[in-house]
């Protein structure tokens, strides 16, 4: 008998085995009857909804519908015992909800930088809270933060946002900073809010934890959402954060143009300055998706300039072979080696993030010095070009726009079934609800010993800018 008779592929063997157990733990959600437990509850009024089924099987989220965040196992059996597997409650509709839509009254506001579907996500909250829940006593807090106690808000309904998901930036605007904890939320109590949506970034969610908690400790039956914005994607637990695809796409238009730049020119370069203050993921899915890219700088991976193994050394090998280069830097790359004042090293904006200089006006002036010194009197050309501006301020595409309404309607859904203090977003491609702290809290850096990143690296032929001695 042969050997392959007597066991069989690897591939059937692994089917049989048995896996051993494993400890879930659920991730659990603020609810408004933690601190008001005589609330009383009412029937969906999807429930009643001709555009719905709701008797279908599956069409009500339980309590016990959860998404796993660890999805891939080793099939062996080998679990690392010190790593907690963790699940989140199901988004999606509840058959009972904890909020009467006739006494519902829903803030609205967008805070922090730009990102395409701001727009959108406003107008499906107004249609979403509108058509499936009846809630009419829908507000758009205008400005950022500050907009709770410096202006009064704005009635939204469906005919006035009608068009919104149609124009990039956010119609109600934002700002940065204003936050001021005590204004802030003796505005939702004195307005009657019940209901608040807040869509930004990190220092957003961070400061809408804050509200939360103030909320709680005043025992107000006020539920606060949050729905996480940032065009970096540099948002952790979730998949992805919503207009990261649309500025891909946008950025791609900006190397293409740095590409036949550098081409059209004898030792041309063209350096594209991409959105990234502490993560590269813009920078490295556009030089993915390009092709066109001969290196890539991201915040995660330092790099130097001069010496063997450096970018000077990379980049004049590459104008000897081919002629051009294209070099992707994101904004927040280098920051450790452009050189600043003490003063400088200390500013903060409003939101008491860091002052980053500007990497590639640096890099630019870096790049004509090096070629000046090592090369003088040969040809040399760099086009710079920084779509920042172009990249957040656009109308997202449709993927982006159909996640910012998946987005919008989980949240809805959430809210009205009394949780609190969460994010809404997916994870592993099925929608989540997550305590609010700890997404404010969650990074996502690049992993540059991963797959993605060894691909960027053998698609430019760049080095890996580890100092040789």
């Amino acid at each position: 008998m042969s050997s392959s008779a007597m066991n069989p592929p690897i591939q059937d063997q692994l089917q049989t085995l048995t896996i051993s157990p494993l400890t879930v733990t659920l991730k659990r959600l603020p609810h408004i009857t933690d601190d008001l437990p005589n609330l009383q509850t009412q029937t969906n009024p999807l429930q009643n909804n001709s555009f719905y089924h709701p008797c279908d099987d599956g069409f009500y989220i339980s309590h016990s519908d959860v998404i796993l965040r660890q999805i891939v196992f080793d099939f062996s059996g080998n679990f690392p015992s010190s790593s907690p597997h963790l699940a989140y409650h199901r988004a999606g509709p509840r058959k009972e909800i904890f909020f009467d839509p006739k006494q519902v009254c829903a803030a609205i506001v967008t805070c922090g930088g730009l990102c395409p579907g701001l727009n959108t996500v406003i107008r499906e909250l107004v249609v979403g809270l509108w058509e499936l829940y009846g809630v009419r006593d829908i507000f758009g807090i205008k400005a950022g933060y500050r907009g709770f106690y410096s202006g009064d808000p704005i009635r939204l309904d469906p005919k006035l946002v009608h068009n919104w998901h149609k124009r990039g930036g956010t119609v109600l605007e934002t700002s940065r900073g204003g936050f001021d904890l005590q204004k802030i939320v003796d505005a939702i109590q004195n307005r009657r809010f019940n209901q608040v949506y807040i869509t930004g970034g990190d220092g957003t969610l961070r400061g809408a934890v804050k509200i939360f908690n103030e909320i709680q400790r005043r025992k107000l039956n006020v539920a606060v959402v949050g729905i996480p914005k940032t065009v970096d994607n540099d948002v952790g637990i979730i998949d992805r954060s919503f207009g990261f695809q649309t500025a891909v796409e946008m950025a791609q238009e900006a190397i293409s143009a740095a590409h036949v730049e550098a081409e059209s020119a004898p030792n041309g370069i063209g350096l594209v300055k991409l959105m990234g203050r502490h993560s590269g993921h813009i920078a490295l899915d556009a030089t993915l998706s390009s092709c066109d890219v001969d290196c890539c700088l991201i915040p995660e991976n330092k790099f130097y300039l001069e010496g063997k193994g450096g970018l000077f050394e990379f980049l004049g090998i590459r104008l000897k072979e081919h002629g051009h280069a294209v070099v992707v830097v994101a904004e927040g790359a280098g920051q450790d080696i452009i050189p600043r004042s003490d003063s400088e090293k200390q500013k903060t904006d409003e939101s008491g993030n860091p002052v980053f200089l500007d990497v590639g006006v640096w890099l630019n002036s870096e790049l004509k010095r090096w070629w000046e010194r090592d090369h003088k009197g040969e040809l040399f050309t760099v086009k710079y070009i920084d779509p920042t501006y172009m990249i957040r301020a656009v109308t997202a595409n449709a993927t982006d726009n159909l996640y910012c309404t998946l987005l919008a309607h989980s949240a809805i859904h959430g809210i009205m079934a009394g949780y609190t203090g969460f994010v809404t977003g997916p994870i592993n491609g099925n929608y989540a609800y997550i305590p609010m702290e700890d997404v404010a809290q969650a990074k996502s850096p690049v992993g540059t010993k991963d797959h993605k990143w060894a691909w960027v690296r053998s698609i430019t032929a760049q080095p890996d800018f580890q100092f040789t001695t």
